[in-house]
Order: structure tokens, then sequence, then C-alpha cells
């Protein structure tokens, strides 16, 4: 069965995109709420709706930002640069996994992305050298879906003509790994790279 692997599948989020070993706590929301100057607490029951359904592509980066800047009483355009900001300060690419992803690729497997995203994340986070490396880079805020939505999997397996069995996805988060896992796919929960490339390593060999 570890033969058969041909694509490995990972999210961004806590995976290819870290948090930023200079913040003991990075949080891209507590630096928004902070700069507005408004409580943690009032920032979320402004945005909470509208965030989740931006996340889901429900809404336009347009729409959701006309909203949220309305509740907590900003520009959009202010607001925007804001988030933007934040996640390139709170953000850094993940490089020593970086590097074990593209000899993956020069060893014949195939690379792709599968991450939950809201337009703002995606524009700061998914950089272009992802646009250019992995395929497909599959995105919720694109395909109005996101995990653990179980239909999410098959989509992306789909895509890229390949049996579950035949991949491996690799997320930080528990419960995004649940639905791949029922469906057949090999699942690593990133802990840290030491651990993931340890156990990716085993799976291939």
């Amino acid at each position: 069965m570890k033969q058969q692997i041909k694509a490995i599948i990972f999210d961004i989020g806590g995976v290819l995109q870290l948090g930023n070993p200079l913040f003991n706590h990075p949080n891209v929301h507590k630096f928004v709420a902070k700069k507005i100057k408004i409580h943690l607490d009032q920032y979320f029951d402004a945005i909470d709706d509208i965030y989740a359904k931006s996340v889901e592509g429900k809404v336009s980066e347009k729409k959701a930002l006309e909203i949220m800047s309305r509740n907590i009483k900003i520009s959009p355009l202010k607001l925007r640069k804001l988030y933007m900001k934040a996640y390139k300060k709170y953000y850094v690419l993940n490089k020593e996994l970086l590097e074990v992803v593209f000899n993956l690729r020069k060893q014949g497997y195939k690379i792709a992305i599968l991450s939950d995203q809201w337009w703002i994340s995606k524009k700061a986070l998914v950089v272009k050298s992802f646009l250019n490396f992995f395929n497909p880079v599959i995105i919720s805020c694109d395909v109005k879906m996101r995990k653990p939505n179980p239909k999410i999997y098959p989509l992306i397996l789909k895509k890229m003509n390949l049996k579950p069995y035949q991949a491996v996805f690799i997320d930080n988060q528990d419960w995004n790994l649940k639905p791949a896992k029922k469906l057949g796919m090999k699942t690593i929960l990133f802990k840290n790279n030491k651990q993931t490339i340890k156990e990716l390593k085993k799976m291939l060999r």
C-alpha cells in the first residue's frame, strides 16, 4: 500500500505557513481588534457570522469588508490593510517543510494544497510560488465549502485523478483529518516539522 502513494496534500495555515516565532501567541484577530481599539468579544460579535460565510465563499470580499467595517465603524480599505498587515506579520513560510516538498515533487509525487481561507487570508498566505508549484490549490472560499465537510476531500482527489489510498493529507487540526481518513486517505497530524517529515518518510518508503 505504501508504494501506491502518488500525492501529498498540504494545509497552509499551521503547516506551510507557521506562526512567526518572534511572537509567543500570534493572533490576527487580536491584532486587528487592538488596532481599532475595541474589546475582542465586541470585535468577534461584529465579524463572526460574515467571516464564517466568507471562508465558505458565500459572500464576496467586497461585501464581507463592507459589513465588517460598518459593524466596527472603520473604512473597508483601512480594515483590509490591517488584515493584510496582520497576516504578513504573524505568519512565515515553513521553509524547512517546503524544501521537503520540492524534493518530493522532483521524485515524481503530485503535490497539492487543501486549505480553509477567506478572501483576505488567501491573498496574504497563498503566495505566488504556491500557485506555480502546487497543483491543484483548493481554497475553501473558492469552492464554497470548507473542511471538515466530507465533500471537499473527494473534490481534490477528483481533480488529481486519484483514489483515496493514493494520497496523504497533512493538516494541523485533527478534526480536518477524520473525514479524509474515513474516506481512505493517509493522514498526518502536523505538530512540528521533525515529526511530520519523519511520519511522511515512513509512509513513502
